[in-house]
């Protein structure tokens, strides 16, 4: 049965906080009980010159395995409160790309949709992975959508969380990109607060002192966060995307928030209309991670799909 996250993060802190732990040891206790809550453990995987962080299941079992593959300025325990729904029936990975979390941050690697998603393979293979559901968000959804096209052989479903690669409609952030402003960098105190009510219609509660740590730390992320931004924009609305993903073999869900102000929902449609076994959901009052602001009903909407496409 799923843990009840929220029941059991708030007395775990106020003990830690009456214990008198900094508040950077009350953001890492924090987060390892969100894992654990989420039926997950953390650990490590080297691949080549790169240190990379992932999530698994604390205990396996004989169910599918998915991959789960984060946003930009993102990490892997964006998924904790989705893993919560689905660990017990499967086994969950989520991986801290290259410039992200816990993993390696080199500025001089190849950050571009296909360069993340050919190195994703590497990693995937470190992990002795063949044959996987995948789900994606943002930019993790675009890289998920390439993958599944250039590794048709590895990729059983993907579900798409209101993924980049496309931007035939504009959205609020267009226009705030264009305009010298870009939300989605915090550099300053209060920024990541901005950010989240910006990216999420229902933002989680976070407690303050967690997420003072968290705002540090994506502060000290501003360079890899540039860089990698700076290669998503040469990369995005690319035709060669569309072209590429028109070539998926396995069975794909796109789930989108209506009210996502970071990629317009409309563009939800034009990835169905692109990908041959795509099926769109449309979220009312959900933001841009619906795995985020509704796990729930974003694991029963993956459940159902694969029961759908069993039934054919």
């Amino acid at each position: 049965m799923p843990r009840p996250l929220s029941f059991l993060l708030l007395p775990a802190l106020l003990a830690v906080l009456l214990g008198g732990c900094s508040r950077y040891e009350l953001y890492q206790s924090a987060i390892d009980l969100e894992r654990s809550s989420s039926g997950l453990q953390s650990d490590t995987v080297k691949v080549g010159s790169l240190d990379i962080a992932y999530l698994k299941n604390q205990e396996a079992n004989t169910g599918d395995t998915i991959v789960m593959v984060h946003g930009f300025g993102a990490n892997k325990d964006n998924w904790t409160r989705l893993a919560n729904e689905l660990t017990d029936d499967f086994n969950v990975i989520a991986v801290d790309l290259p410039g992200h979390g816990e993993s390696s941050k080199p500025l001089d690697l190849d950050y571009s949709l296909t360069g993340q998603a050919r190195r994703l393979a590497t990693i995937l293979n470190a992990l002795s992975l063949d044959e996987f559901h995948m789900m994606g968000n943002s930019m993790g959804g675009a890289i998920t959508a390439l993958y599944s096209a250039i590794y048709p052989e590895q990729v059983k479903s993907a579900v798409l969380f209101d993924p980049a690669g496309i931007f035939e409609y504009e959205s609020e952030l267009v226009e705030l990109v264009t305009n010298g402003e870009n939300p989605l960098i915090p550099s300053q105190e209060g920024d990541l607060e901005r950010l989240m009510a910006f990216a999420l219609e229902e933002p989680p509660f976070v407690p303050w002192p967690i997420l003072g740590v968290m705002e540090e730390k994506a502060i000290a992320n501003r360079e890899i966060n540039q860089v990698i931004f700076a290669a998503l924009r040469e990369s995005n609305d690319d035709p060669a995307f569309k072209e590429r993903i028109s070539g998926i073999q396995a069975p794909v869900l796109l789930i989108w928030g209506k009210e996502d102000r970071v990629i317009n929902y409309q563009n939800g449609q034009v990835f169905e209309a692109t990908i041959p076994n795509a099926e769109l959901i449309l979220m009312d009052d959900i933001g841009h991670a619906p795995m985020i602001e509704a796990p729930e009903e974003s694991a029963r909407l993956f459940r159902e799909f694969l029961a759908s496409r069993a039934s054919r």
